[in-house]
């Protein structure tokens, strides 16, 4: 992120950007960055934006040829191409032959790290990958943005807040922006204001069911089951989020075992950093056999919605039932 300020700052730009990783909020700040300092967006004559599969390399590199019209230089934008995944032989070999006044902007999803294009612009230019941020990075950024407003806020109600909106700095964004309008009279945000405007993340409260669940309160499982059906969730979305919280577990558990060390977990598991530690306490409240088990018969049930021998919502009540009686 320092090289693109850096860049931004000397009017020194690369012929190649590539921004990569999980932080989508922090890739869509860095792209706008870079798109304001490099072009006028609405130029149509020296901005070009692709999206999506199917981009034709052949077209992008044509483009990439022609001069600017009555500009410094021509800006492509490529989102999400699939062409760090899959094999791009013709933009590979381009990279190191882009003229002076052309520049690349690659945003993606995935990438391996592995292909001939992800190699060839790592010569060429500059990769940024944005993970996500640790706890502590995200008590400041929003604490900064508390100050900006000149507002205050303890501790305890800075953690209830990160602890409903979860670690997506998009929808922390937007929960801030709630927040600091509904206290706008008010000079210290207190947990009453998180409570009253915050919605918590779908994620937070299927963690809290499989807590119910370790903990065998087969009422509160279910309580928070239809709470979440009330907000409209898709009873199979949340068969999902359980699933996929009991491989979590299931990775860190056997990680726990093996001797890992917390970074090295958070990264395997797919995890923040900061939330290794529930996630391990957590696991200690089952055996991997019971581990295993729970991930076979999601996907037991799954396919029994599938094949019409089930309805979804009995499913996710029926897999609530048994784990937590």
């Amino acid at each position: 992120m320092k090289t693109i300020d850096e860049d931004i700052r000397n009017g020194q730009f690369q012929s190649v950007y590539l921004l990569c990783g999980e932080e989508a909020y922090l890739k869509k700040q860095y792209k706008d960055k870079l798109k304001r300092a490099m072009a006028d967006p609405d130029d149509s004559m020296n901005f070009s934006a692709y999206e999506g599969k199917g981009i034709n390399p052949k077209e992008v590199i044509d483009l990439a040829e022609t001069l600017p019209f009555f500009a410094d230089r021509r800006v492509i934008l490529i989102e999400n191409s699939c062409f760090f995944k899959n094999s791009c032989e013709e933009l590979a070999e381009y990279m190191p032959q882009i003229p002076e006044t052309t520049h690349f902007i690659f945003v993606e999803d995935e990438i391996d790290k592995r292909s001939k294009l992800y190699k060839a612009v790592k010569n060429a230019g500059k990769i940024v990958e944005f993970t996500s941020q640790t706890e502590e990075l995200l008590t400041r950024w929003v604490l900064t943005r508390i100050k900006k407003e000149g507002k205050n806020i303890t501790g305890s109600v800075m953690q209830l807040f990160l602890n409903k909106v979860g670690n997506d700095m998009g929808n922390i964004d937007r929960e801030l922006e709630k927040l600091l309008c509904y206290c706008m009279e008010k000079e210290v945000i207190e947990a009453a204001d998180v409570e009253a405007v915050t919605t918590e993340q779908t994620t937070n409260k299927v963690f809290d069911m499989v807590n119910a669940i370790a903990e065998h309160n087969q009422r509160k499982a279910l309580d928070l089951y239809y709470d979440l059906l009330t907000l409209k969730e898709p009873p199979m979305r949340i068969m999902y989020l359980i699933s996929r919280q009991f491989q979590i577990l299931l990775n860190i558990k056997d990680m726990s075992g093996k001797g890992f060390d917390n970074a090295a977990m958070a990264k395997n598991a797919g995890i923040p950093p900061f939330a290794v530690r529930r996630n391990l306490s957590q696991a200690k409240g089952f055996t991997m056999q019971q581990l295993k088990q729970a991930i076979r018969d999601g996907v037991d049930y799954e396919e029994a919605v599938k094949t019409g021998r089930m309805n979804d919502q009995m499913a996710v009540e029926l897999f609530l039932m048994k784990y937590s009686r």
